[in-house]
């Protein structure tokens, strides 16, 4: 029986009290306004003006935005980072992938062998960066030796501005492969084996079962394993820092660096601000395609199984 309430009858408004929630939602809402919503802000606002350190703010609108097109060695920051990512989301979508269904068949000491594939993963990304170093050196590295042993001439790696930025590649798909292996992992596991059954049946091979039957039902963890390589290529700056800082000249210079070096090292905080604005909205632009090319191919998918 529902109870009666109070009499609002003469039409006075009740008094107001807070939620009895509010106690434990406030702390993480202080936090998240001054951990992400007030950088942010104070971020835009930097960016509209000309503020270098040791000098006054200037307010300037737009000009830190419209300098970019015209900055040279900010549209080759641009143009290094395209070529950087991209190149690292497929290397390692493909060599991760290649892996997994590898270490997916069954055979001797396959536990172990996972095991030392991942293991570039854990490592620091300081470690990595001296390790490879050393490794591209062109008098001692490892590398040049082992070239040598099979007739090629010793090769400049990350000195020489033609293929630094395929050297740094190759240390982004050795550390992020075994991440794209354990995600296609994943999606092995779950397929069913009456596909396969039927397809051994039939006669199929094994490169016309993986190309019917598996890769189209681990697109959905390529897509997943394509999203977090992509972040994370773009805001790559601790392995390309330590190893070339750059170079040579400005070569395997990114966004990021950049930044890096007109925040920090020539202070000119407004226009750093402006490029770290352009590089957060050209990640949001990526990501956007990526997931709506998935929410696309996923109605696709609905659509064709009606």
């Amino acid at each position: 029986m529902r109870q009666p309430g109070p009499d609002n009858s003469s039409g006075s408004p009740q008094e107001w009290r807070p939620p009895s929630y509010w106690p434990f939602v406030l702390p993480a809402l202080i936090i998240v306004l001054a951990v992400i919503v007030f950088p942010w802000v104070f971020t835009v606002w930097m960016s509209l003006h000309e503020w270098k350190v040791g000098q006054p703010t200037i307010f300037v609108g737009l000009s830190n935005y419209l300098r970019m097109p015209k900055d040279p060695r900010f549209v080759e920051a641009i143009w290094h980072t395209l070529v950087y990512t991209a190149l690292s989301v497929i290397l390692p979508l493909f060599f991760g992938t290649l892996a997994a269904v590898v270490f997916h068949q069954k055979f001797p000491l396959r536990g172990f062998m996972r095991g030392l594939y991942i293991m570039p993963m854990m490592a620091t990304p300081v470690a990595i960066a001296l390790v490879w170093t050393m490794m591209f050196h062109p008098q001692l590295g490892v590398l040049n030796y082992l070239l040598s042993l099979v007739g090629i001439p010793p090769q400049l790696w990350v000195f020489h501005p033609g293929s630094v930025i395929l050297s740094l590649v190759m240390v982004e798909t050795w550390q992020w492969s075994p991440l794209v292996m354990l995600i296609v992992l994943g999606g092995l596991a779950a397929i069913p084996t009456e596909p396969y059954e039927s397809a051994l049946i039939d006669g199929a091979s094994f490169w016309q079962m993986f190309r019917y039957i598996t890769l189209p039902l681990i697109t959905p963890f390529l897509f997943i394993a394509a999203m977090i390589r992509l972040i994370d290529a773009l805001k790559s700056f601790d392995i390309i820092f330590a190893i070339t800082q750059g170079g040579p000249g400005t070569a395997s210079e990114t966004i990021n660096l950049y930044l890096y070096s007109v925040a920090f090292v020539y202070y000119d905080i407004g226009y750093g601000s402006a490029i770290a604005l352009v590089f957060f909205v050209l990640i949001i632009v990526l990501a956007g395609v990526m997931l709506h090319t998935r929410q696309r191919m996923h109605w696709n998918e609905a659509g064709g199984g009606a």
